[in-house]
């Protein structure tokens, strides 16, 4: 059983853990009574939780039918693309201008164990993928990019799609990144992070259209 002063807010934290690890899936129903037996919680303090996941787009309201877990498609993702390229183009650039080799050093352990892997791990490498890019706005220190990066759940909506392109294609961008906000070249470390992101979703582009002409 859950117990904390704000329900709400652990419940939120385990219902997101349950869509991200696939515990509930793409389509799913939302029994409400089945899921306050299982977390031990009421109606109330639970309703709360699914409206935060519904502002978060992880969960769905369809009138007569009920509440569902959202599925995602491939148009959604590509707007995701959209945000990253200018939110994550600006935090490399505030990096860059902060030079702080704190920053890069962090930044550089989310991949420095692959350099010598010849067969690197795709799950091993998504979670550094994943640590990256999430280092990438935290270390800005810049509160306002934070939430918005935070709010708008842009990297959590992406996680369901997994990598877009290999790690043999996207580890040297990284340090290319990297080595921009550590050189303090702000123009280049942004347009590194923008053509990072890019290269995928033009990528995505060419799956939806493909998927849209079938």
């Amino acid at each position: 059983m859950i117990e904390h002063a704000d329900l709400s807010r652990p419940i939120y934290i385990r219902l997101k853990e349950m869509i991200l690890d696939g515990d509930l899936k793409p389509g799913e129903k939302i029994i409400q009574e089945k899921i306050a037996e299982t977390l031990g919680v009421s109606r109330t303090p639970l309703m709360k939780a699914l409206l935060t996941l519904e502002n978060e787009y992880l969960i769905e309201s369809i009138p007569r039918r009920g509440m569902f877990v959202k599925t995602r498609d491939l148009k959604e993702i590509i707007d995701v693309y959209i945000c990253r390229e200018a939110i994550e183009g600006m935090a490399a650039r505030l990096l860059a201008t902060y030079k702080n080799d704190n920053n890069t050093d962090a930044l550089k352990k989310c991949f420095t164990p692959f350099l010598e892997d010849e067969n690197i791990d795709s799950q091993t490498y998504t979670k550094a993928d994943e640590n990256f890019h999430k280092l990438l706005i935290k270390l800005t220190e810049n509160a306002p990019l934070d939430k918005i990066y935070f709010f708008s759940n842009i990297h959590d909506k992406v996680i369901g799609h997994g990598l877009v392109r290999p790690p043999e294609e996207t580890l040297e961008e990284h340090f290319k990144i990297i080595t921009a906000i550590e050189q303090g070249n702000p123009d280049d470390a942004e347009r590194y992070a923008r053509e990072h992101i890019r290269k995928s979703r033009e990528l995505l582009i060419d799956q939806y259209k493909n998927h849209k002409s079938e």
